[in-house]
Protein backbone atom coordinates (compact mmCIF):
# COMPACT_ATOMS: atom_id res chain seq x y z
CA UNK A 1 0.00 0.00 0.00
CA UNK A 2 1.22 3.63 -0.59
CA UNK A 3 0.05 6.59 1.55
CA UNK A 4 -0.24 9.93 -0.36
CA UNK A 5 -0.69 12.25 2.82
CA UNK A 6 -1.68 15.90 1.53
CA UNK A 7 -1.26 19.00 3.35
CA UNK A 8 -2.58 22.04 2.09
CA UNK A 9 -0.26 25.14 2.67
CA UNK A 10 -1.02 27.86 5.11
CA UNK A 11 -2.80 31.08 4.41
CA UNK A 12 -0.50 33.42 1.95
CA UNK A 13 0.11 36.81 1.70
CA UNK A 14 -1.72 36.81 -1.53
CA UNK A 15 -4.95 35.87 -0.60
CA UNK A 16 -4.76 38.54 2.29
CA UNK A 17 -3.76 40.88 -0.15
CA UNK A 18 -6.95 39.50 -2.64
CA UNK A 19 -4.86 38.92 -5.56
CA UNK A 20 -4.23 36.51 -7.81
CA UNK A 21 -0.76 34.69 -6.31
CA UNK A 22 0.47 32.21 -9.37
CA UNK A 23 3.94 31.37 -9.59
CA UNK A 24 5.18 34.56 -10.16
CA UNK A 25 4.33 36.58 -7.43
CA UNK A 26 3.78 34.06 -4.71
CA UNK A 27 4.93 35.73 -1.54
CA UNK A 28 4.84 33.22 1.38
CA UNK A 29 2.76 32.57 4.04
CA UNK A 30 0.92 35.49 5.76
CA UNK A 31 1.20 35.78 10.07
CA UNK A 32 -1.68 33.51 10.30
CA UNK A 33 -0.23 30.95 7.75
CA UNK A 34 3.09 30.70 9.61
CA UNK A 35 0.47 29.97 12.95
CA UNK A 36 -1.22 27.74 10.79
CA UNK A 37 2.00 25.62 9.96
CA UNK A 38 3.50 25.60 13.79
CA UNK A 39 0.07 24.25 14.71
CA UNK A 40 0.39 21.40 12.41
CA UNK A 41 3.90 20.92 13.20
CA UNK A 42 3.52 21.01 17.01
CA UNK A 43 0.18 18.62 16.64
CA UNK A 44 2.25 15.68 14.94
CA UNK A 45 5.30 16.11 17.17
CA UNK A 46 2.68 16.04 20.48
CA UNK A 47 0.84 13.22 18.65
CA UNK A 48 2.76 11.09 15.91
CA UNK A 49 0.48 9.89 13.55
CA UNK A 50 3.05 8.70 10.96
CA UNK A 51 6.58 8.91 9.51
CA UNK A 52 6.85 10.07 6.32
CA UNK A 53 9.80 7.87 4.09
CA UNK A 54 9.53 11.18 1.40
CA UNK A 55 8.74 14.64 1.79
CA UNK A 56 7.70 16.88 -1.22
CA UNK A 57 6.39 20.88 -1.57
CA UNK A 58 5.53 22.58 -4.39
CA UNK A 59 7.71 25.64 -5.62
CA UNK A 60 5.23 27.90 -4.54
CA UNK A 61 6.89 29.92 -1.59
CA UNK A 62 3.54 29.55 0.28
CA UNK A 63 3.67 25.75 0.14
CA UNK A 64 7.85 25.54 0.63
CA UNK A 65 7.38 27.41 3.89
CA UNK A 66 5.10 25.20 5.14
CA UNK A 67 6.86 22.24 4.54
CA UNK A 68 9.69 23.80 6.48
CA UNK A 69 8.01 24.63 8.88
CA UNK A 70 5.84 21.18 9.63
CA UNK A 71 8.86 18.78 9.10
CA UNK A 72 10.53 20.01 11.85
CA UNK A 73 7.76 17.56 13.32
CA UNK A 74 9.65 14.57 11.74
CA UNK A 75 12.69 15.76 13.10
CA UNK A 76 13.88 17.84 9.78
CA UNK A 77 13.47 15.64 6.97
CA UNK A 78 14.47 16.45 3.71
CA UNK A 79 12.79 18.26 1.48
CA UNK A 80 11.80 17.26 -2.26
CA UNK A 81 10.60 20.49 -4.74
CA UNK A 82 8.39 19.34 -7.76
CA UNK A 83 6.74 21.70 -9.79
CA UNK A 84 4.30 18.71 -10.69
CA UNK A 85 2.09 19.74 -7.34
CA UNK A 86 2.18 23.30 -7.92
CA UNK A 87 -1.17 25.44 -8.56
CA UNK A 88 -2.96 26.09 -11.38
CA UNK A 89 -0.82 28.58 -13.12
CA UNK A 90 -3.05 32.13 -14.96
CA UNK A 91 -0.66 33.03 -16.72
CA UNK A 92 1.79 36.01 -17.18
CA UNK A 93 -1.39 37.95 -17.90
CA UNK A 94 -3.38 37.14 -14.57
CA UNK A 95 -0.67 36.53 -11.95
CA UNK A 96 -0.59 39.10 -10.14
CA UNK A 97 -3.90 40.77 -10.73
CA UNK A 98 -6.03 42.03 -7.82
CA UNK A 99 -9.11 39.67 -7.68
CA UNK A 100 -11.70 42.31 -8.52
CA UNK A 101 -9.47 43.62 -11.98
CA UNK A 102 -9.42 39.16 -12.30
CA UNK A 103 -13.48 39.05 -11.73
CA UNK A 104 -14.07 42.04 -14.43
CA UNK A 105 -11.76 40.65 -17.03
CA UNK A 106 -12.57 36.77 -16.41
CA UNK A 107 -16.14 35.94 -14.87
CA UNK A 108 -16.13 33.68 -12.01
CA UNK A 109 -17.19 30.63 -14.34
CA UNK A 110 -13.48 29.37 -15.09
CA UNK A 111 -13.35 26.66 -13.22
CA UNK A 112 -16.57 25.08 -14.24
CA UNK A 113 -16.86 25.12 -17.96
CA UNK A 114 -14.96 23.67 -20.70
CA UNK A 115 -11.49 22.47 -19.25
CA UNK A 116 -10.28 22.49 -22.43
CA UNK A 117 -11.41 25.80 -22.71
CA UNK A 118 -8.28 28.70 -22.28
CA UNK A 119 -9.72 31.00 -19.55
CA UNK A 120 -6.88 32.28 -18.46
CA UNK A 121 -4.72 34.15 -21.40
CA UNK A 122 -1.62 32.72 -21.87
CA UNK A 123 -2.31 30.19 -18.62
CA UNK A 124 -3.01 26.63 -17.99
CA UNK A 125 -6.44 25.18 -19.16
CA UNK A 126 -7.94 23.27 -16.19
CA UNK A 127 -7.59 20.10 -18.80
CA UNK A 128 -3.87 20.75 -18.65
CA UNK A 129 -3.44 21.33 -14.79
CA UNK A 130 -5.39 18.46 -14.56
CA UNK A 131 -2.71 16.11 -16.63
CA UNK A 132 0.13 17.27 -14.78
CA UNK A 133 -1.21 16.86 -11.29
CA UNK A 134 -2.10 12.96 -12.48
CA UNK A 135 1.03 12.56 -13.83
CA UNK A 136 2.88 14.01 -11.33
CA UNK A 137 0.90 11.66 -8.92
CA UNK A 138 1.40 9.12 -10.91
CA UNK A 139 5.24 9.47 -11.34
CA UNK A 140 5.37 9.56 -7.66
CA UNK A 141 3.59 6.65 -6.94
CA UNK A 142 6.27 4.24 -9.16
CA UNK A 143 9.23 5.91 -7.68
CA UNK A 144 7.52 5.65 -4.18
CA UNK A 145 5.63 2.44 -4.18
CA UNK A 146 5.06 0.96 -0.63
CA UNK A 147 5.84 4.55 0.96
CA UNK A 148 4.43 6.88 2.99
CA UNK A 149 4.64 10.51 0.97
CA UNK A 150 3.73 13.77 2.57
CA UNK A 151 2.99 16.43 -0.08
CA UNK A 152 2.70 19.91 0.71
CA UNK A 153 0.71 21.43 -2.19
CA UNK A 154 -2.49 23.64 -2.89
CA UNK A 155 -6.26 23.45 -2.86
CA UNK A 156 -6.41 23.52 -6.38
CA UNK A 157 -3.98 20.18 -6.42
CA UNK A 158 -6.12 18.58 -3.98
CA UNK A 159 -8.87 19.18 -5.74
CA UNK A 160 -7.75 17.42 -8.83
CA UNK A 161 -6.08 14.41 -7.06
CA UNK A 162 -9.26 13.38 -5.47
CA UNK A 163 -11.00 14.19 -8.50
CA UNK A 164 -9.23 11.67 -10.42
CA UNK A 165 -9.30 9.07 -7.64
CA UNK A 166 -12.90 9.14 -7.39
CA UNK A 167 -13.07 8.93 -11.43
CA UNK A 168 -15.00 12.16 -11.11
CA UNK A 169 -15.42 15.01 -13.52
CA UNK A 170 -12.55 17.71 -13.92
CA UNK A 171 -15.09 20.52 -13.44
CA UNK A 172 -18.32 20.45 -11.72
CA UNK A 173 -20.82 17.84 -9.72
CA UNK A 174 -19.25 19.29 -6.35
CA UNK A 175 -17.05 21.98 -4.89
CA UNK A 176 -14.01 21.33 -2.50
CA UNK A 177 -12.81 23.68 0.03
CA UNK A 178 -10.23 22.50 1.64
CA UNK A 179 -8.70 24.53 4.43
CA UNK A 180 -5.21 25.77 4.92
CA UNK A 181 -2.94 23.19 6.86
CA UNK A 182 -5.63 20.28 6.63
CA UNK A 183 -4.81 17.04 6.40
CA UNK A 184 -5.90 14.83 3.03
CA UNK A 185 -5.00 11.37 3.37
CA UNK A 186 -5.64 8.75 0.05
CA UNK A 187 -4.50 5.37 0.06
CA UNK A 188 -3.54 3.08 -3.26
CA UNK A 189 -3.29 -0.47 -2.49
CA UNK A 190 -1.90 -3.13 -4.47
CA UNK A 191 -4.92 -3.45 -7.43
CA UNK A 192 -4.13 0.27 -8.08
CA UNK A 193 -7.52 0.93 -6.28
CA UNK A 194 -7.43 4.36 -4.20
CA UNK A 195 -9.72 4.67 -1.19
CA UNK A 196 -9.58 8.09 0.53
CA UNK A 197 -8.85 7.66 4.41
CA UNK A 198 -9.69 11.27 5.34
CA UNK A 199 -10.35 15.06 3.68
CA UNK A 200 -9.72 18.34 5.58
CA UNK A 201 -8.31 17.24 8.63
CA UNK A 202 -7.98 20.29 10.73
CA UNK A 203 -8.48 19.77 14.24
CA UNK A 204 -5.42 21.66 14.85
CA UNK A 205 -6.44 24.70 13.88
CA UNK A 206 -9.07 24.91 16.64
CA UNK A 207 -9.39 28.74 18.14
CA UNK A 208 -7.21 30.43 15.28
CA UNK A 209 -9.32 33.03 13.28
CA UNK A 210 -10.54 31.81 9.85
CA UNK A 211 -8.09 34.02 8.07
CA UNK A 212 -6.24 36.86 8.82
CA UNK A 213 -8.92 39.03 5.99
CA UNK A 214 -11.15 41.76 6.94
CA UNK A 215 -14.63 41.74 5.03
Amino acid sequence: MTRLIYVRHGESKVTVARVVGGPRTCSGLSELGVQQAERLRDRWRSTPEFVPDVVIASHYPRARETAEIVVDAFGGTTIGTDEGFGEHDPGPECDGLSWDAFVDRHGLDAFQGDPFDVTFPGGETLAAFHFRVGSSIRRVVEQHRGATVLVVCHGGVIDAALRQALRAPSTGGFWINTLNTSITELHLDDRGVWSLRRYGDSAHLAGLPASSRID
